[in-house]
Order: structure tokens, then sequence, then C-alpha cells
């Protein structure tokens, strides 16, 4: 009753029709989104077909003899319609398992969508990683995430920086061009981490251009200058900080406890959820970074975990 298929660019529209309706689908499965990098990853995903009808989709990318769902992506896993049952979705991961083994495909690294970005339940897939692949937990990264409708107090230090920031003349507004912040967001992550930015200017300016409701960004300007900023990404009920930063003077003045105040009260206002101030794991050892994540605590995040599976075929 399944048929497995190798997506194909000819089918983009019937894969943007399905993530749309899907329960836990968000706009960076949008093949106008997950296609910016695709010089980057050999794509492979998968349609999932059941009676005939498609039923689900796997985002996902290969690499020799190991499939990832997707690696140019922040969280993935089966995207599914509120339709889907558990009975069906764990045959689906036997008809998937046996299609991808004639593939040539030994290994899956397979990324669980955190609950916060499904608009219903959608822990389907959980049952069959553990019954039907005996899957398990290689990664782990802490998120820290804002419930919005029972938002924390501030910390003393968060309200302190507020009230700088304020003293201070801080502005806080939306801007429509990247490059107000990109060339201060660049220079903080080489200074600080020898880093830079997964999208470049270009990129991020062409994705928002697609997906204007969806990609935003907010900065804290100082005497008409940007300090600092955060560009969100802005699902169903959930938003998520893509990146955040400040500059020498936005640190010492407190510019971005003022931007984050100010957008988790905007956020509240507008019907959102969740807010996720993103993962606080060490790149060297995925332990934490204990002084990143305090300051995200500090706003009232509390953990999410996004968790990777594991297992062979």
């Amino acid at each position: 009753m399944f048929e497995i298929r190798r997506y194909t660019a000819g089918q983009a529209d019937e894969w943007n029709a399905f993530v749309a309706a899907s329960k836990n689908g968000t706009f960076l499965f949008d093949r106008r989104y997950m296609d910016y990098h695709s010089d980057r990853f050999e794509d492979c995903s998968l349609m999932v077909y059941y009676k005939s009808e498609l039923y689900a989709l796997l985002p996902a990318n290969r690499v020799a003899d190991t499939l990832y769902s997707h690696q140019g992506l922040t969280y993935g896993g089966l995207l599914m319609t509120s339709d889907s049952k558990t009975a069906v979705v764990r045959d689906a991961f036997v008809a998937v398992n046996a299609f991808l083994r004639q593939e040539g495909i030994r290994r899956v690294r397979y990324k669980h969508m955190p609950w916060i970005y499904a608009a219903q339940l959608a822990e389907e897939d959980l049952f069959a990683l553990h019954h039907v692949c005996q899957a398990q937990i290689c990664s782990r990264d802490v998120s820290s995430v804002v419930m919005l409708s029972h938002r924390l107090p501030l910390s003393e230090l968060r309200r302190r920086c507020v009230k700088k920031a304020q003293k201070a003349g801080v502005v806080i507004r939306e801007s429509e061009d990247c490059s107000e912040f990109w060339p201060l967001l660049e220079a903080n992550l080489k200074a600080r981490y020898n880093a830079r930015p997964v999208h470049s200017l270009e990129e991020i300016t062409m994705l928002r251009s697609r997906f204007p409701q969806h990609i935003r960004l907010f900065v804290a300007c100082k005497d008409g200058r940007v300090i600092g900023g955060t560009l969100l990404y802005i699902c169903a009920r959930t938003v998520k900080t893509q990146y955040i930063s400040a500059n020498e003077e936005g640190r010492r003045v407190g510019a971005l406890d003022l931007l984050f105040t100010t957008l988790l009260d905007q956020c509240s206002e507008n019907g959102m959820e969740y807010f996720d101030f993103g993962t606080s794991n060490r790149p060297d050892n995925n332990d934490l970074n204990d002084s990143l994540i305090f300051q995200k605590e500090g706003f009232g995040g509390r953990a999410v975990c996004y968790d990777t599976y594991e297992y062979s075929l």
C-alpha cells in the first residue's frame, strides 16, 4: 500500500502544497526556502504515498551511505497531516527503510522536530523510531523557550540592563534592510568566534523577499546607529531567533535586553505562543555554553530539546 519516491524538482508544487497543509511543516520546508543551498547538499528527500495519495514527506540529504534529515535545516523529521495515524506511520517507516536499503543507505540520522513547531500533536514518528528502527539519541541540543502565555519574570540583571538601555536612549524598530545589520553581525561573529553567518547577505535578502511575513529583522539603535539586532523566523505559533548580535556599544548599554523585552511583549500581544531563543550548546563538545544560556534564561526561557536520532539499516 506504500510507494516511496525520491523528490524531483518537477514536484515542487505538490511538495509545497503538502507542507502548507501539514500539521508539523513550517516555511523552512517550502522548496523556495530549502533549495537556496541546493548546491551544498545532495538532496535525497522522500515522498511517501499511501493508497496512491501523498501521505508524508521526509526532507533529507545524502552523504555517502548515510541519510540525514536535512543537514541544512535547524529541525526536520517526517511531515504529516492531521489525518496521520500512529499505526500507518509505523508501517510507513518500514517501507521507507526498505526503500533506503535498496538505494544503498546503511545509516540514518534523523532530526526530530521540537514540539513547539507543530500546529497539532505530531509525535507518531517517535514511536516508529523506537519500535521499527531501534533508534538511539545521538545528539541533544538544548534551546531556551519562553512560554508567552505564562511568562516568567525577568531576572534582576536583565531588568537593570533594560533600564540602562532606556536611559541611554536606545530605540527599537523593525528594519526592511538586512544590510543595516549584517556587517555588525559578521564583524561580531568573526571577532568573538572566528565564524560567519550561515547565510550571506545576498542569501538572506533573497529569502526575506520570498517569505516577508516569516523572516523579519528588528534592530536596536542609538543616535540613529544600529548597535544590535535579531533576525526572527516566524512560524504559526512560534517565533525563533535565527541571529542575535550586538556590537561593543550595544553590549555596554544593554541594547539586546531592551530589544528582547520589547519583542516578547509584542509577540505576546500578537497571540504567539512560544519565543525560541535558540540552542546554547558548545560546538566543540556539545556541552552548555553557560554564559549564553544564562542570558537567555534571564528572559524567562526554559529548556526545550532538539534531538537527533541515529539507526542502522
